[in-house]
Parts: structure tokens; sequence; C-alpha cells
């Protein structure tokens, strides 16, 4: 997630680069022909491309709504399954009383680690990375060698997160009022986590994207033709600094639909649960409690 910084020019300029470049080109083109071709050159006049570019406005603008939509609903995600984190170990805290015999894998201890190694797992799977890292620091050896075999590791976890607190009734540490409070939570968190799969699993429509793109190109020669006969040589850096505000536009609704591509525009999943880590670790009086997870130049992770 992008900080409240000043951003580096590198990152908004670096990848518009390439299509600034094929808009000089095709500046330096029309004025080349308005050298030694000038009588080959269509008129057009400067109302037809105004009538391209405030349609395009419309359409970026469509396109960042819908963008941010995205990225705001996964966001939103994420808080969810910050407040239904910490809803389970306090229910747990709660529910199980003080001194209760149980194994070491039906300790409260164990169903915390696990929700932790649950929200790192599932931020690294939406992003497409390992959802096995880091987990041995969480996980015993049974819990690891079980979700192995599964493709959907978050939802192992939940099942062993099912699997405890079916055990805990069965041993009578809660009663049935308490297991069905904690399954509700389990099942939001369940909730949670496939929301988050559908926003990364639902393409936005590429031939939408192809369109906007293929309109800006038309606007910008037109635009190019338009000035070329106006304005002279001065139409070479009005159409690049026109050019530049079309597509940071179109980038930042690109990077804004895909809140798990891993990018400084993500939403910052790599940060939420190291936070929850640092609150749940707390709530069992740790002793081993990270620190916040910095942050790099200008965005969170």
């Amino acid at each position: 997630m992008l900080l409240d910084t000043r951003l580096p020019v590198r990152y908004i300029f670096r990848d518009i680069l390439p299509d600034i470049i094929r808009v000089f080109f095709i500046s330096v083109i029309f004025q080349l022909l308005k050298q030694f071709l000038a009588q080959d050159i269509p008129l057009i006049p400067l109302q037809l491309p105004t009538v391209l570019g405030g349609s395009i406005s419309l359409l970026l603008a469509f396109k960042i709504s819908q963008s941010y939509d995205r990225w705001w609903e996964a966001r939103k995600v994420w808080g969810a399954i910050t407040n239904d984190s910490r809803t389970l170990v306090l229910q747990v805290r709660t529910f199980v009383a003080d001194g209760a015999a149980l194994p070491s894998e039906l300790s409260i201890q164990a169903i915390t680690y696990r929700q932790i190694a649950w929200c790192y797992s599932l931020g690294q799977a939406l992003r497409g990375l390992d959802p096995m890292h880091c987990l041995d620091e969480f996980l015993s050896e049974p819990e690891l060698a079980y979700i192995q075999g599964h493709a959907n590791k978050p939802l192992a976890l939940l099942d062993l997160h099912a699997n405890q607190i079916k055990q805990l009734y069965q041993r009578e540490a809660i009663n049935s009022f308490q297991q069905v409070q904690l399954d509700d939570t389990q099942v939001r968190l369940c909730d949670a986590m496939g929301r988050a799969e559908r926003i990364k699993s639902t393409v936005f429509p590429t031939s939408y994207r192809l369109m906007v793109y293929l309109f800006i190109y038309l606007f910008l020669i037109t635009l190019s033709l338009g000035l070329v006969e106006t304005i002279g040589p001065w139409e070479v850096p009005l159409l690049l600094g026109i050019a530049t505000t079309y597509f940071l536009l179109e980038r930042t609704a690109r990077y804004l639909q895909d809140p798990f591509n891993n990018r400084p525009t993500d939403t910052p999943v790599t940060t939420i649960a190291r936070n929850i880590e640092i609150n749940l670790k707390q709530l069992l009086g740790d002793s081993k409690v990270p620190a916040p997870l910095a942050a790099e130049e200008y965005y969170r992770m």
C-alpha cells in the first residue's frame, strides 16, 4: 500500500516510459511529414480530438472507480480478518476454563499460533507466493505434515481449527453455546477468505482495458494531427504532457484492480498479518512479540 509520502519519480514514470517514447516518435513523424509532405497531411479539426478526449476521460473515470472498488473491498476483507482473528482468541481465552487439563495440541496457544499462521499463509497464497513460508514458526510438525497434503493451505488450517473446537466440546472444555460462537467466528473467517479469493481470481475484463488503451492512442494521433497544423513544433511537448496524464490514469486503474498482485499498490496483507501476530501474542502474554513491520521507502507490504 502506498504511503502518504512523496513518490519517487522512477516509480511514477517507469511503467509508462515505453508509451511516452512511442508517442514521442508519433509526434516527431507528423512534424517531419508536415515539413516534407504538408499537402498530404489531412486537416483534422480540433473538435474531433476534443470529443474523443472527453469520451476517454469518462471511460478512465469509470475504470478508476471500478478498480478502486475492488481495492477497497480487499481492504475491508482484511479489516474483517483482523477483527475476527482477535475475536477468535478472545473467545477461546474466555470460554476455556482456567487450569483445564488439555494436551498441547488443544491449548489456547495452539489455536492462537495457528490463526497467526493462517493470516500469513492466506496473504502469501493470494499473492501467488509460497503459502508455507515461515509457518514452521507457528505450527507443530503434525500440523505442517497435515497441510502439506492440501492444495489450499489456509483452508487446511481452518479445518484444524474446526477439529480443535470439536475436541474441546467433546472434552467438555466448552459448552454447546460456546461451540456455536466459535463456529460462527470461523465461518466469518472462511467467508473472508472466499471473498479475497474471488477478488484474486476474477479478472478485470481484458477487452475493456485494451479498448481504453487503443482509444487513448487514437485520441493522441488525432490530436497530434490537429496540433501540428496550428502550433507547429510546440505540438511535441504539449502532446507528451497530455499523453503522460492519460497513461498515468490508465496505469493507476490497472494496478488498483489487482489488490493482491505483490505491488506497492497492493493491500498490505503482510503488514496486517504482522499486526495480528503482535495483537494475538500480547493477548497470550507471549514474551516473543515481534516489532511492527517496517515500511519500505514509499509503501507497505
